[in-house]
């Protein structure tokens, strides 16, 4: 008898999603997990430190009301139409689950955000790889057709990861009106450095719902806290997963965090525009070396060298000390993904690819 056999017949055929690495080797350049490189709001540092007393013994408030509402206040909705979970890869998760285990397909572009098909797999939901085109982007009148012909949903990133290129707010509409009957799922982990969200279309859409991270823009990847947003009834049936599944998932430190960084909407700024500026010098500085740099509005950069290897080059900045995130899938194996850190990681790591690029 194998170990195995003592798992369900659909985790023996589950593929998970593989994380970026999280070194354990001291003075490297991490580039590799699109973490923010500044620090997160004081106010929302002073505030953990603040919940960290005798209440941790007692459970924190399941709904999370008062995020919620801090939320709500900032995008202009009502707490009513806010779900938060345990990091936005929680909040998908209870989505596919409450929304997409329909009879017809879910529709995925096929270049995105890989764990998208890891929760299609384990839920059993089928999923259309729906192809980007030869520039890596969205082909929305394609996926508008498709979704036209019948589906189960449509998931997809604005701004996408792993290319980081934005839609605007018209091409999200056409999908909304092309699937009235389907959710549309928009996953905008990205969408302060620089993309369109489509939180203000919620109101004239029940089928939308919008996800967006603390983990990014507001530099609480640590901290886990994910939120996603759209009509009320979209939001009871996240509630219902969630309290079939677990009713807790945000302690009290994380609640006290994540309201703290929302309301500090001047960290929130400067740090922000800090990392826009950064990107936008380094888009110039790579183009310099020979690479193409697909137009990013995320908090990094997808580039390919036209003449070197993607994997010879991750493995050379490796041995360097600096992390970048390589992908070995179809379409983009020769592309490097580089998450933007502050100017001197950003000064090291094009150091670091002239020695590459020049030992090569």
């Amino acid at each position: 008898m194998s170990p195995q056999d003592f798992w369900s017949p659909r985790i023996r055929a589950l593929e998970p999603y593989v994380p970026g690495e999280q070194p354990r080797i001291a003075g490297l350049v991490k580039l590799n997990t699109n973490e923010n490189p500044y620090a997160p709001s004081p106010a929302a540092l002073d505030a953990i430190q603040n919940a960290a007393g005798d209440a941790l013994a007692l459970y924190p408030d399941p709904e999370s009301l008062l995020l919620r509402e801090a939320i709500a206040r900032r995008h202009g909705l009502q707490a009513s139409e806010v779900f938060v979970g345990n990091g936005s890869d929680e909040v998908l998760a209870h989505a596919f689950f409450a929304f997409f285990q329909q009879a017809q397909p879910l529709l995925v572009p096929d270049v995105t955000y890989t764990f998208y098909r890891v929760y299609a797999q384990l839920y059993g939901i089928d999923a259309d790889l729906q192809p980007v085109d030869e520039r890596l982007r969205i082909d929305i009148p394609a996926l508008c057709a498709r979704a036209r012909s019948g589906c189960g949903g449509v998931v997809l990133a604005n701004p996408n990861a792993p290319t980081g290129i934005g839609l605007p707010l018209a091409d999200i509409e056409a999908l909304l009106q092309a699937c009235p009957q389907r959710v549309v799922l928009v996953d905008e982990a990205y969408v302060d450095f620089g993309g369109q969200s489509a939180l203000p279309l919620i109101d004239r859409y029940s089928n939308l719902l919008v996800a967006q991270t603390l983990s990014k823009s507001r530099s609480l990847a640590g901290l886990r806290v994910g939120f996603a947003c759209g009509q009320a009834h979209l939001v009871e049936a996240l509630t219902r997963v969630k309290n079939s599944f677990n009713s807790y998932p945000l302690d009290r430190l994380a609640q006290a965090g994540a309201m703290a960084a929302m309301e500090d909407e001047a960290w929130f700024s400067r740090t922000r525009d800090a990392v826009i500026d950064t990107r936008e010098g380094l888009v110039l500085a790579l183009e310099d070396l020979g690479f193409d740099v697909l137009p990013s509005q995320a908090n990094f950069v997808f580039a390919r060298h036209p003449v070197h290897d993607a994997g010879q080059l991750a493995a050379g900045l490796r041995q360097r000390k600096v992390l970048v995130r390589h992908f070995r899938q179809p379409r983009i194996d020769q592309y490097l993904r580089i998450s933007i850190g502050t100017r001197e990681q950003c000064t090291l790591l094009v150091a670091a690819l002239r020695e590459v690029l020049s030992d090569a």
